[in-house]
């Protein structure tokens, strides 16, 4: 059993954020990394709309210089998984995959969010050669091209208007005869010149070789199968927050993503924190879940001084 003042469940630019600020503050913070070490930009080739770097940075080098920051704070960091929870009284417990007891009054979460795939051929192989899950990530590099969106909830139709400012075609693939979206995103898809929607329609595969080169498609009600050529393919059906080990513990919304108090890092348990796209479902980037890792360690030290912990 070990006893540490701050633990931070999770890495990528929530979790280390938090790292970085807690170590400075004095709180020798512990930092289990979870399966994938930097979160969803362990997975994302060019990173541009991060603050100081001018050139751009790849995401896993990026994660490295996070990681690196917290290391140089002396950060304890594990590359493990925390897979169990007690969050009764003033000192939380968890325990990690290979047995680890950690005590700790303060508690960071950074678990993040996993965006869901469609699991289709070539969707994998081709991911980061013209298949993302995040428009506002990565759009930018498909400008006045012809690209391929699938959804049909309100993340879906944003992100096809966003992609009509920068692509020459956005090409919407709904798989039913109607959208799952609000009214006033549904209108805003329709009267969008350069966005075509394919109702009733299924992707069945990805295809290209170093890239995105189209789609093949199946007409839900004809079955017919055509192909649409693109050479970027979106999926935006929705994310999935890594929270299960925190049921019944802390407050959670219909999607699993962490209740915070609006403003702050607060969960319903005293000394519990939240921190990343674990607790937003909004705008889900990178500079947003830093800025809510700096509020969580921030929101910890208080804590510890306020109660004496």
């Amino acid at each position: 059993m070990e006893k540490v003042k701050c633990l931070i469940i999770g890495s990528g630019p929530a979790g280390y954020t938090a790292a970085i600020y807690a170590a400075r503050a004095g709180l020798s913070p512990m930092l289990y990394t979870g399966p994938q070490p930097g979160g969803q930009l362990m997975i994302t080739n060019d990173v541009e709309n991060y603050p100081g770097y001018p050139d751009g940075r790849n995401g896993p080098e990026m994660m490295e210089d996070f990681r690196k920051q917290a290391e140089r704070f002396e950060t304890v960091i594990r590359n493990e998984k925390i897979v169990k929870v007690d969050f009764t009284g003033p000192i939380h417990k968890a325990w990690s995959e290979s047995g680890d007891e950690i005590h700790s009054p303060t508690i960071i979460i950074s678990t993040g969010a996993s965006a869901k795939w469609l699991g289709i051929p070539g969707e994998h192989e081709l991911e980061n050669k013209g298949v993302s899950a995040c428009a506002v990530c990565d759009g930018f590099f498909f400008r006045k091209q012809k690209v391929a969106i699938v959804g049909g909830g309100d993340t879906a139709a944003e992100e096809s208007t966003y992609l009509a400012k920068i692509c020459s075609e956005v090409h919407l693939i709904v798989r039913r005869d109607e959208m799952r979206a609000s009214k006033i995103m549904q209108e805003r898809v329709l009267n969008t010149p350069n966005i075509t929607v394919h109702w009733n329609t299924s992707p069945e595969e990805v295809l290209g070789t170093d890239g995105v080169e189209g789609v093949r498609l199946r007409n839900n009600k004809t079955g017919e199968i055509s192909t649409l050529e693109v050479t970027g393919f979106f999926v935006a059906i929705g994310h999935q927050p890594n929270t299960d080990i925190f049921k019944g513990w802390l407050d959670l919304d219909e999607s699993g993503y962490i209740k915070a108090v609006p403003g702050r890092s607060f969960t319903n348990i005293p000394g519990v924190f939240a921190s990343g796209d674990a607790q937003d479902k909004i705008y889900r980037q990178a500079v947003t879940a830093a800025g809510t890792g700096c509020m969580a360690a921030l929101d910890a030290e208080r804590y510890l001084v306020e109660t004496g912990l």
